[in-house]
């Protein structure tokens, strides 16, 4: 097997690292901080080894203060350094949401074109741990909301290995989003894989009849979907957005104009949502392509449960995405 087709097995966790410690060799200007991730090695274990490896100055443990260390960050990157700052999970991004949207996002603005903000902030999002309502919401949808920064949510190990990289190369600052249910995932990488692109959707899986339109976690549950659909001979397309903030409109845009009928999974609230937004511009740009309205499914608007079986009920889940499908193709 040649060099450029060799794979080989690799966690979702695995690839983070990896693409942390690529990156920790490549350029001395960057180093990663954040609650724990020194001598405890993450609270998702991500950075687990690095402390030992790359010593206290660039695996930096900082305070619980979300709000201290993001501003830090942004002051690091500021002075020519090229941070990598982890929250622990996205509801305590909130504590920094002043540093990210005051700071961060409006510098470059603010001073005339003068100062970039090369930061990246990592940090965990999503349900299906049982880790109750401050630790298991997805708010990238609030994120992406704002202009000045870059969103993405990768969700296969090759984008969790090749995404930081390129937003380290970003003038201004790039928030990604990690599900923490899929740390423990594992697939197939390239052995040589590198950098990937942050700009565009891909088209995971190809179809004729419906799009599916989707990101992170809930894209291995509509692909789990259309698997099962297409056994009974309706072939769903699924799209992984990959970026949250710029959208990619293209990419689905033109696989609607195929299949004529939309469904979008979003585990983000239904009122003010990420789906709420692609539907609009799915209004915009691409209402006489479909055939039938767009539906969304998105996680019941409630606090995350913390009891599995109410979590479980709380997110969009295969069945219903089949079922969704099934009722929208019965229109005709």
């Amino acid at each position: 097997m040649s060099e450029q087709t060799a794979m080989k097995a690799i966690t979702y966790r695995e690839a983070v690292k990896a693409a942390i410690c690529e990156a920790l060799h490549k350029d001395e200007r960057v180093f990663l901080m954040g609650e724990d991730v020194g001598h405890y090695g993450g609270c998702y274990a991500v950075s687990k080894g690095m402390l030992a490896e790359f010593g206290p100055e660039r695996i930096r443990d900082t305070p619980l203060c979300e709000s201290g260390f993001v501003g830090a960050g942004i002051g690091a990157a500021l002075g020519g350094m090229r941070p990598i700052v982890e929250v622990m999970t996205v509801n305590f991004s909130l504590l920094a949401l002043d540093q990210i949207l005051n700071t961060a996002a409006t510098l470059l603005h603010m001073s005339g074109g003068q100062f970039n903000v090369p930061l990246v902030i990592r940090m965990a999002t999503g349900a299906g741990k049982q880790l109750a309502a401050q630790h298991a919401h997805s708010l990238e949808g609030w994120i992406a909301h704002i202009p000045g920064i870059r969103v993405l949510s990768p969700a296969t190990v090759e984008d969790a290995r090749g995404m930081l990289w390129t937003a380290l190369q970003d003038p201004d600052p790039v928030l990604i989003f990690e599900n923490n249910t899929l740390y423990n995932m594992e697939g197939m990488l390239s052995e040589n894989a590198g950098p990937v692109d942050i700009d565009t959707a891909r088209v995971r899986r190809p179809g004729r009849d419906i799009t599916l339109i989707t990101y992170s976690a809930s894209l291995f549950k509509c692909l789990d979907a259309a698997e099962a659909l297409a056994r009974e001979g309706i072939e769903a397309e699924v799209i992984d957005l990959r970026s949250l903030r710029p959208l990619d409109d293209a990419t689905y845009l033109a696989s609607i104009a195929q299949t004529h009928r939309v469904l979008i999974v979003d585990e983000g609230w239904r009122s003010g949502s990420l789906a709420a937004e692609i539907s609009a511009r799915i209004m915009e740009q691409g209402f006489y392509d479909l055939d039938l309205p767009v539906e969304r499914l998105c996680s019941a608007e409630v606090p995350m449960p913390y009891a599995r079986h109410m979590e479980e009920a709380a997110l969009p889940q295969v069945d219903s995405i089949i079922a969704t499908v099934q009722r929208m193709m019965s229109h005709g």
